[in-house]
């Protein structure tokens, strides 16, 4: 799945925020190595470069076009071209961050305990996932895949994303091999101007990349214009002009 860095940061101050809250919650540590998995377009990194003064930062994406941003973003710092789960670099690393990635990713009771084992006594691993799947934005992305014309190209599309532990397994799977888990929840709800069409722009950057690629032009367009309808009512427009995306995530810091 192709990733576009523009899209992705025109909202860039909401999609960010849960980078910086994730970022508070990590243990204060004289960090010397420190690694962003699926960095995107280095806004997660540039705060781990602020917070990490005295460390090498570097970033890790599968992405050209989200690279060649964050090359841009931050001159002096490495990014490396890699498929995250296959990354098996052994570290030791002081800080781990890992900002809406893994649930991309399969199979987190042996990812996570494993990127563990890679940090330095008294290192962090930091995670951040949307935790949306139900939520009426995603609910209905996978309905208009399914009842339109374009089923048959969108059957397997819905089982692209990891559907998410509750905390208590996430908090199991970590104790045993770190010294402190932090788990928590958090929704935030983003006002975005526009209406419902503010809705579609969000998820054209993220979860509606998976739904589209399969699609010809002219199927794009349509299942966009299904989507912003069956979308509406589910977002009225506020007395400002906003609407309100509410945005469920799932928060880590394990601590070895």
């Amino acid at each position: 799945m192709s990733w576009s860095a523009k899209q992705y940061v025109a909202f860039e101050n909401e999609r960010t925020r849960p980078a910086r809250d994730l970022l508070a919650a990590i243990p204060d540590i004289d960090a010397r190595s420190v690694i962003d998995i699926g960095c995107g377009p280095g806004n997660s990194t540039e705060l781990l470069v602020q917070r990490f003064a005295n460390a090498t930062v570097r970033g890790l994406d599968s992405s050209p076009d989200m690279l060649e941003a964050a090359r841009k973003r931050l001159p002096g710092v490495r990014f490396d071209t890699a498929d995250i789960a296959a990354w098996n670099e052994s570290g030791p690393f002081d800080v781990i961050l890992a900002n809406a990635v893994f649930q991309w990713l399969p199979d987190h009771a042996t990812l996570l305990p494993s990127l563990v084992a890679r940090l330095t006594p008294g290192g962090s691993l930091a995670i951040q996932m949307p935790d949306n799947l139900d939520e009426p934005a995603h609910r209905l992305m996978r309905e208009v895949a399914a009842n339109g014309p374009w089923a048959s190209k969108l059957a397997g599309v819905a089982g692209q994303r990891t559907t998410l532990d509750d905390a208590n397994t996430y908090y199991s799977m970590l104790c045993s091999c770190s010294s402190r888990v932090d788990v928590w929840r958090t929704t935030y709800h983003h006002p975005l101007a526009g209406g419902a069409s503010a809705v579609v722009e969000w998820f054209k950057g993220s979860g509606l990349r998976q739904f589209l690629e399969p699609l010809d032009e002219a199927e794009q367009a349509q299942y966009l214009k299904q989507y912003l309808a069956a979308l509406e009512p589910h977002f009225p427009v506020l007395a400002d002009g906003s609407v309100l995306l509410p945005f469920p995530r799932l928060f880590i810091v394990a601590t070895r």
